[in-house]
């Protein structure tokens, strides 16, 4: 199976017309400037050079409000890389916007060079959290957007926040809900985080705003997980980009951020899988079979899981069983 590679083009902060109060996308992408078309065909060129043959490899505009730029701006971005697809360098192109920047217009511009994804910044499906959070747009705004796409039969996913300013677990549960009702191809999950020079983070110090703990953010992303692979919609990423601003705290203030989040996630994943199957006191060891691949993953970022397990049994191994498949296991006693 052919391996996907996204060569990420970011915009920080073009055309956004509002500041959401959480963002600040220098700081989250620690790029400062808008880059030129130059920049872009070398970024282009850079990454293809590294990227395995027989792959499969988008362009990919992120940051910012990608079809909020002017029609010129879009159409100077897209033509600049449209060589690569012609010579079948790169698959396709996607790009991520906002909900209220989608009109039919855009959506054919997208389609005319070779756009076949469209990521929409959802954030949350409750208007309540969309409001305090100065989104800038409502829920319906979503729904049109969504509506668009699908008449002209343009993919698209949804990406989603928790731990926004008025979220909650539950409303978080609802948003996703939402995009699978929707049936958006993928989406994407990240925690909150309050960013240096943000609104969030004059709200944080005036303690009106209190951000998730590290284990609520993965209790609950690992349940979202869960639900989303449940209903096959595709889970592109969990957790914000590993940054040097963030691992030396100069651009995060507070908040759920690791470097290895999607881990934590997966050793919670593996950790509520196991807790279905094993029965602790009848024996002092244990034999877990897990999928091929696998064995790192469900003994858990650090060892967690087995550490955990340790506290119960005398010895612990895992073993690797290729007719397993997903997160499923397998428990002898011994």
């Amino acid at each position: 199976m052919s391996r996907h590679y996204n060569i990420p083009i970011f915009i920080p902060e073009a055309a956004c017309p509002h500041r959401c109060i959480f963002c600040h996308q220098q700081n989250i992408t620690e790029q400062r400037k808008q880059p030129s078309i130059g920049d872009v065909i070398t970024i282009v060129e850079r990454h293809l050079a590294t990227i395995p043959e027989g792959s499969v490899t988008e362009i990919a505009f992120f940051g910012g409000n990608f079809t909020g730029l002017s029609i010129p701006q879009q159409t100077a971005y897209l033509q600049s890389v449209q060589h690569f697809l012609r010579e079948g360098k790169v698959a396709a192109i996607r790009c991520s916007t906002r909900p209220d920047y989608i009109d039919n217009q855009i959506v054919e511009l997208l389609l005319s060079f070779g756009v076949k994804m469209v990521e929409l910044g959802a954030q949350s499906f409750d208007d309540e959290v969309l409001k305090a959070s100065g989104r800038g747009h409502s829920a319906d705004d979503i729904y049109r957007a969504v509506s668009i796409l699908n008449k002209y039969r343009m993919p698209f996913g949804l990406q989603m926040m928790t731990g926004l300013p008025s979220d909650t677990p539950e409303k978080a549960r609802q948003t996703a809900q939402e995009i699978v009702r929707l049936h958006a191809e993928n989406t994407r999950i990240y925690p909150c985080l309050v960013i240096r020079n943000t609104v969030l983070e004059q709200l944080y110090h005036n303690q009106l705003y209190q951000p998730q703990t590290m284990e609520e953010a993965v209790a609950l992303c690992a349940e979202l997980v869960a639900f989303f692979e449940q209903h096959r919609i595709k889970i592109l990423r969990v957790g914000l980009h590993r940054s040097e601003g963030f691992d030396s705290g100069e651009t995060l203030v507070a908040g759920p951020y690791h470097p290895s989040f999607n881990e934590l996630v997966e050793s919670c994943l593996w950790k509520n899988e196991l807790e279905k199957h094993i029965r602790f006191g009848i024996s002092e060891n244990i034999r877990i079979q897990v999928p091929k691949g696998a064995s790192g993953l469900a003994s858990g970022h650090r060892r967690c899981n087995r550490k955990w397990l340790e506290q119960h049994f005398k010895t612990v191994r895992f073993i690797e069983n290729e007719s397993l498949t997903e997160r499923t296991c397998h428990v002898d006693y011994c």
